[in-house]
């Protein structure tokens, strides 16, 4: 008989949609609610953990995983996993959640794009004081749009921008041609940034990454400019974006900002041409059962020995 596998989960709603699933997870899989912060559940002994799924992986969350001898695979809860990496056991294999949020970060995006193109967010505040302010705004069609990042959830960003009859100009790391589209490489940036209307970071944050749009590289883009920031906040330099967007030579639309959360008395939250929302790009109701759908699979592959997904780092011996 195989032996029973503890898998714990942090989000009380993964956890919910796989015990209520009628394609459940394998016998010898037992699911244990559980977040790392806390002392585990009676009845589970460090030894008997096979794969923690976190609901957030911070630095001291991913450090307590430490005691579990037996660990074979951390499963975070994002598509990004830098930050997981200096703190996460390398005894287990450390998977991201790629793919999982990438419909509701790229809705959120598009979304972001088309209130400040359309002048949507001052029509409600107009609304609210009941007024009447017909003007003309700038459209979405005809722009040139850059997607800053084209991994699974920039693919998916400029899936959805191509039929507003956009020119989706992409950037990553290394340029390539993919899915018969051209992406430039990020030595390109410079040259690019004078050519588009709005640019829409989908980028995680490295050493590489922070800091990436910085005051030289705000001033390149044209006047009017839409910056678009559904990646992390810390991309961009805020102070550089405080100082365009104030003198009304840029306009942004952020989900992610830097601080994280901003303080209430934070120029950007006053700033002219600023849409701010409080980091809910994967905060969609199909993120739960989007998640539940991996962690099964990833649970399945446990059980069965077959390869796991989303392998960011395989797992290693500790010789430290």
């Amino acid at each position: 008989m195989a032996p029973m596998l503890t898998v714990t989960l942090a989000h009380p709603g993964v956890l919910d949609a796989l015990e209520g699933a009628a394609d459940g997870v394998p016998a010898q899989v037992r699911l244990v609610g559980w977040d790392p912060a806390d002392p585990l559940p009676d009845g589970v002994a460090p030894a008997d953990v096979a794969a923690v799924v976190l609901a957030r992986a911070d630095r001291d969350r991913l450090r307590a995983l430490e005691t579990l001898p037996a660990l074979r695979l951390v499963q975070l809860p994002s598509a990004g996993f830098e930050h997981a990496l200096a703190h996460a056991p390398v005894r287990a294999a450390l998977c991201n959640a790629r793919g999982v949020h990438d419909a509701g970060t790229a809705e959120l995006a598009v979304g972001l794009l088309l209130a400040a193109q359309r002048g949507i967010d001052d029509a409600v505040r107009d609304a609210q004081e009941g007024v009447w302010r017909p003007r003309e705004r700038r459209s979405l069609a005809d722009r040139r749009v850059m997607v800053l990042g084209h991994g699974s959830i920039g693919a998916a960003v400029a899936r959805r921008l191509e039929p507003f009859e956009v020119v989706v100009v992409r950037v990553a790391r290394t340029a390539r041609v993919e899915d018969g589209a051209v992406v430039h490489g990020a030595d390109e940036l410079a040259r690019l940034l004078p050519t588009v209307d709005a640019v829409v970071v989908v980028l995680p944050l490295t050493e590489a990454t922070r800091g990436l749009l910085d005051a030289a590289a705000l001033a390149a883009l044209p006047d009017g400019a839409l910056v678009v920031n559904v990646g992390r906040g810390a991309v961009v330099d805020t102070d550089a974006l405080v100082a365009e967007v104030t003198a009304g030579r840029l306009r942004a639309a952020l989900d992610v900002v830097d601080p994280e959360p901003l303080p209430a008395d934070h120029p950007l939250w006053r700033a002219p041409g600023v849409i701010l929302t409080p980091h809910v790009g994967g905060a969609s109701d199909a993120t739960v059962p989007r998640m539940a759908a991996l962690v099964r699979a990833q649970v399945t592959a446990l059980a069965t020995g077959t390869a796991l997904r989303n392998v960011v780092r395989e797992p290693r011996e500790d010789r430290s």
